[in-house]
């Protein structure tokens, strides 16, 4: 099963790099924690924020493997403790297949994108930077596999 970190946005700071790849390179090759950038539409006069989002939409639908669990993280989404993230991880292992969770742009995600999505997930009640979100998501990701395996990354 591959996690796979979709995210709108390019050319992010070497820290935000660093963060999300110290986490990836934690997981085990049966849980593996992958990045794919997603080049972001240049925003120009002619361009409001839904026809962004929707040319967006379509390079986020091109990047996702296809029969995957997509996951589009949303303000809007569930708010989940990170043992019921572990909880839904070992659900999604049973159930094979890989798991894509979305991050969107600076407009956030195309409405109709997120009415496809399996699932809604809010990592945060505060507004987080795009980037950060990232090294968050991966975070949770491996802590969240830490609480299935008993590792030590995750005490109580």
């Amino acid at each position: 099963m591959q996690l796979i970190v979709a995210a709108v946005g390019h050319k992010m700071p070497a820290w935000i790099e660093a963060g999300f790849q110290e986490y990836a390179k934690r997981m085990p090759p049966e849980c593996r924690l992958v990045l794919k950038e997603i080049k972001p539409i240049e925003r120009s006069s002619g361009k409001n924020a839904e026809t962004v989002m929707a040319q967006e939409r379509t390079r986020i639908e091109a990047a996702l493997p296809k029969g995957g669990r997509v996951i589009a993280l949303d303000e809007h989404g569930v708010h989940m403790t990170t043992v019921q993230l572990s909880q839904q991880l070992s659900i999604w292992q049973q159930q094979g297949g890989d798991v894509s969770f979305v991050i969107g742009g600076a407009d956030g995600l195309d409405a109709e994108f997120k009415k496809n999505a399996d699932m809604l997930l809010r990592l945060s009640n505060m507004t987080l930077p795009h980037g950060l979100v990232r090294v968050i998501l991966a975070e949770q990701l491996y802590r969240a596999w830490s609480i299935l395996r008993n590792h030590p990354y995750h005490r109580v």
